[in-house]
């Protein structure tokens, strides 16, 4: 990706949330303990569901999947660990694009997965006598498939279009990864297409999901009005309006970071929306989608019992 003809930068600095050491060691600290219970979570749930045949079910098969694209998002975090540890803060220019590359994909996969499950949610709500019929096996795995390969031509595109840009003089991102905005504020070439393509594709492929999740949503509460019980109202409220704030906190910091005017950003506002739709919503969809359904725990109960008895 490195472009030596293109651009005079060979390397870019990120200098991360704070400068401050004491604050760094803070930092580190905080964000290792939620990068190692990020990942433990997650790589439980997908153990839990690969070993668990009763867990062989659409609605299970998508939250493995969310699983691992959780534990994908936090690849930027050894990174930023590193730096804080060994105080360095470079990035090659090639590895600036690969990480902004594989960040992009790995967000708009959270995003269509987040819809793929608001889709199966509906589905079991509204239409529980079918829902086998409709969710199967090759629908599950083509909703999957169509995501990433979507995904991963959109995160490829935009890679290709910051790849030709020139970067001249400043190569300090005041940001704690490579990213496509202060990417683009960096280069001293015309960014008119970048920008023109955040706002139509990037936007249909952020968007449309988001609205997807939010009509699943609006028929499911409406299916659930209709249920007499108010114990069995207030559970599936529950449930679903955490997923929904799951969703709004992703997709809201999302839109406010790529799509709200070029005037009203700042530093700091821009790395709390980072960390807040990596780092805490990648934490948080464990508990909030799994670590609460009875059966995830026990088939994490079953799975550390056959672990203790086999030793």
């Amino acid at each position: 990706m490195s472009r030596t003809n293109q651009s005079s930068v060979s390397e870019f600095l990120l200098l991360g949330i704070s400068r401050q050491p004491q604050q760094q060691h803070l930092l580190f600290v905080l964000f290792l303990s939620m990068y190692l219970a990020t990942v433990l979570g997650n790589l439980l749930i997908i153990l839990a569901v690969s070993t668990d045949s009763r867990l062989h079910t659409p609605m299970y098969f998508f939250l493995s999947n969310l699983s691992f694209v959780d534990v994908c998002f936090f690849t930027t975090v050894p990174k930023m660990l590193a730096n804080h540890i060994l105080g360095t803060q470079t990035i090659s220019f090639s590895s600036c694009l690969t990480q902004m590359c594989f960040f992009g994909m790995i967000a708009d996969m959270n995003n269509f997965l987040l819809a793929v499950m608001a889709y199966d949610c509906f589905v079991a709500v509204c239409h529980p006598l079918h829902y086998t019929a409709k969710m199967t096996y090759q629908l599950c795995a083509l909703l999957v498939t169509g995501s990433r390969v979507v995904t991963n031509l959109n995160a490829l595109l935009h890679t290709l279009l910051m790849a030709r840009l020139s970067f001249c003089a400043d190569n300090t991102i005041p940001h704690i990864l490579c990213d496509v905005t202060p990417l683009l504020e960096l280069s001293c070439s015309d960014t008119h297409l970048n920008e023109v393509m955040i706002l139509t594709e990037t936007a249909v492929v952020m968007i449309t999901p988001f609205l997807c999740i939010l009509a699943s949503h609006m028929y499911i509460a409406c299916a659930i009005l209709r249920v007499l019980s108010m114990k069995g109202r207030w559970k599936a409220f529950s449930t679903c309006g955490s997923h929904l704030a799951v969703v709004l906190l992703f997709c809201g910091t999302i839109i406010s970071l790529y799509f709200s005017p070029s005037s009203s950003h700042s530093t700091q506002r821009d790395i709390a929306a980072a960390v807040m739709f990596t780092v805490v919503t990648a934490m948080m969809n464990p508990f909030i989608y799994s670590l609460r359904n009875k059966d995830i725990k026990g088939a994490l109960v079953k799975v550390i019992a056959l672990q203790l008895f086999s030793v």
